[in-house]
């Protein structure tokens, strides 16, 4: 069986962007599951430096995952976020009192989309082998 896992709230107790302490018996039912050949994929919003920091610290408790943020080991796919990476720096209550910041950009695009008769969706594709997800401004059809 393949198993996502989370890092923050799952393996260490939530103190993004910092590496909490470990939950209990999280790395011990992790290791156990490698042991009975489960793929374990780690799951996260971490990405660059703080993500490198949260494969480590696995790797050092023994713990390898069979794929980072994707399906498997040799997919590849580009995000296009629409909320900016220091969004990210923080507690989730940090994220949520940021997020305002962008209603009004997030709303005049809305308002030119709606009179070209458009809307915005979260799409992903796969275009000659490559994979991406973000937003796009899709017309009545979709």
């Amino acid at each position: 069986m393949t198993i996502a896992v989370d890092f923050d709230g799952t393996i260490v107790e939530e103190r993004y962007p910092k590496i909490g302490a470990e939950i209990p018996f999280a790395v011990q039912t992790l290791k156990m599951l490698i042991k009975d050949h489960h793929k374990l994929i780690l799951w996260t919003v971490r990405e660059g430096e703080l993500l490198e920091e949260a494969v480590e610290w696995c790797r050092q408790r023994g713990i390898e995952f069979y794929a980072v943020n994707k399906d498997y080991p040799e997919e590849d796919v580009e995000k296009n976020l629409f909320v900016p990476d220091s969004f990210f720096q923080g507690s989730l209550d940090d994220f949520w009192k940021k997020l305002p910041k962008l209603d009004a950009d997030f709303e005049a695009k809305r308002k030119t989309l709606d009179l070209e008769h458009k809307r915005w969706r979260f799409v992903a594709t796969l275009d000659g082998g490559k994979t991406s997800v973000g937003l796009q401004a899709v017309g009545p059809e979709h």
